[in-house]
């Protein structure tokens, strides 16, 4: 069995400190990677319709057609955009909270910029990277980088859920905090092996 790295025993005690549980913690972390370029390209489809749906209204000026929109068009048109409009702020947000934890990471003094590199091809582009790409790209031998990807996870969750997700509590104005968390990010359970 391997030694466990210096990094890993690093994470386990922020972890703790921070008092996020982290194993639910891994468990969504890496469902969001998984996501992220799937919801990045569904964003950019989705504001080119809500672009599109706003401009139908009569309009030379997304102004104007928000304007119609808010005053004069029928209830129903206005709730099926206000969803459009609503999904792809959420969406914006997700990406937000997720660019802040990368460049948190990109600081990170050890290896900061080789986790950032990771996850970014792994995860985060357009296009993602083979295994014998990322080994090329990092010019790193193949246990070490799955060593190097492991590590990037643990920290990326914990700049995720330790630092960013709590700094960005109440930014919509709210009052109640938990109001403006989706529930995606609320609790946080890890994951069980078992069936019912």
């Amino acid at each position: 069995m391997r030694r466990e790295s210096k990094v890993m025993k690093q994470c386990a005690l922020m972890f703790k400190g921070l008092n996020v549980e982290r194993e639910g913690v891994l468990h969504k972390t890496k469902l969001l990677l998984k996501i992220y370029r799937p919801v990045v390209w569904s964003a950019s489809s989705r504001a080119l319709e809500v672009r599109e749906s706003a401009s139908i209204y009569c309009s030379r000026t997304m102004e104007e057609a928000l304007e119609y929109l808010a005053n004069y068009a029928p209830e129903v048109e206005q709730d099926r955009f206000s969803e459009k409009v609503q999904t792809l702020f959420e969406t914006q947000w997700l990406i937000t909270i997720i660019d802040n934890a990368m460049n948190k990471i990109y600081e990170y003094p050890d290896n900061g910029k080789l986790y950032h590199e990771i996850l970014s091809k792994q995860y985060l582009t357009i296009n993602s990277y083979s295994e014998f790409e990322m080994l090329e790209a990092l010019n790193l031998e193949r246990s070490t980088y799955y060593d190097k990807k492991k590590e990037a996870i643990e920290i990326f969750a914990i700049c995720l859920w330790g630092y960013t997700i709590p700094s960005m509590r109440g930014i919509f104005g709210s009052d109640n905090d938990e109001d403006t968390i989706p529930v995606f990010f609320k609790s946080v359970e890890a994951p069980t092996n078992s069936r019912p």
